[in-house]
């Protein structure tokens, strides 16, 4: 069985049960990333500023998620020889390539919300209705 997709000169589809590549997919599909990668899209951050930028997010989490990221050639951490020592997060290439992506996820949600709650009334008030 042949498995290409739609990327061109590439051997991966994603569609496959063993592609490697839902590793990043599923990276990519965290809620985390999305809104961590939004807020170093804006500027590089300090690992406190990101922490209060993300609304919500754990300090593990937070450093569960930037060592991911740092790991996949995402994010640059640089320690600054200040006492104690500054560290400070910003996005390589791709990480601001995989941002554009997420922020554009971001505003379409933010656009569609209100839309997205009216359907989702329309939906509940037929289900509950009785059979019959």
């Amino acid at each position: 069985m042949e498995t290409t997709c739609e990327v061109p000169e590439s051997p991966w589809d994603i569609y496959l049960r063993n592609c490697p590549c839902r590793d990043v997919l599923d990276l990519l599909a965290n809620k985390w990333t999305a809104l961590v990668l939004g807020a170093l899209s804006r500027r590089p951050h300090r690992f406190g500023e990101l922490r209060r930028a993300v609304g919500g997010i754990s300090q593990k989490m937070l450093t569960q998620n930037l060592r991911a990221f740092e790991r996949d050639g995402l994010v640059t951490r640089t320690v600054f020889p200040t006492t104690p020592p500054t560290v400070e997060y910003a996005l390589t290439e791709r990480g601001a390539s995989a941002g554009t992506l997420l922020m554009a996820v971001s505003e379409w949600s933010v656009a569609n919300f209100d839309g997205i709650l009216e359907s989702r009334k329309e939906y509940d008030s037929r289900v509950m209705e009785p059979v019959g």
